[in-house]
């Protein structure tokens, strides 16, 4: 793969730092599309997004500038651009309802399809790299696209944190019923899943992991 133009790279460096959604011209956007380092999403207004090696060209980049590891990413703002809850928002953010049914779906499908490209076997039922370097966010779309409910001020639901193990995040949950339905949604995603107690208080929840076979 040849590498990117100058141009090129301005535009990955400027891409969403969250979400990886680029702006430009056509043109570029088109060109960048068959370096493989963008995909265009397949619902209107077909937004383009970095692919995991346009991830690496931006993270590459910004290597020199930025040693210390990466901090947490913020809670999702209502920008306009599509953030997966992942329950741990301090308040109620971006649209509601049908539209936020049809924004969830979108979403999913613009993920299977970049599992689809990326994968090495074309795989949709098992997690892409991307997932992989983003596995709150990851976890959280898989759930809510299962018509999972994430918690919100004042309303029960999922939660979905980090954890210090490689490649898991947990995920938790008010009610047995509803861990359950976690594991199931993670694991109909492509994900493996293990139930735990709390340390304290008695609670459990579910470790999930990306499946890699």
């Amino acid at each position: 793969m040849k590498p990117p133009t100058a141009a090129q790279r301005r535009i990955i460096e400027a891409a969403d730092p969250r979400t990886g959604r680029l702006s430009g011209t056509e043109a570029q956007l088109q060109a960048l599309v068959r370096a493989r380092l963008a995909f265009r999403h397949p619902r209107p207004p077909h937004a383009c997004f970095l692919t995991p090696a346009g991830h690496r060209v931006r993270d590459e980049a910004a290597a020199p500038a930025s040693p210390s590891p990466e901090p947490p990413p913020a809670p999702p703002a209502a920008s306009g651009v599509f953030a997966a809850r992942t329950g741990t928002e301090t308040e109620r953010t971006g649209a509601e309802g049908p539209a936020r049914v049809r924004e969830v779906r979108s979403a999913w499908e613009g993920l299977v399809e970049l599992r689809r490209m990326t994968n090495p076997d074309a795989a949709r039922d098992r997690p892409c790299a991307w997932e992989r370097t983003h596995l709150v966010q990851a976890a959280a779309l898989a759930l809510e696209a299962a018509g999972c409910r994430p918690a919100d001020p004042g309303r029960p639901g999922y939660r979905v944190s980090p954890t210090p193990q490689p490649e898991a995040v947990a995920v938790r949950e008010p009610t047995p019923e509803g861990i359950r339905a976690c594991a199931v949604a993670l694991e109909r995603a492509g994900w493996q899943t293990s139930e735990h107690a709390e340390p304290r208080g008695g609670g459990r929840y579910v470790l999930a992991s990306p499946r890699r076979v």
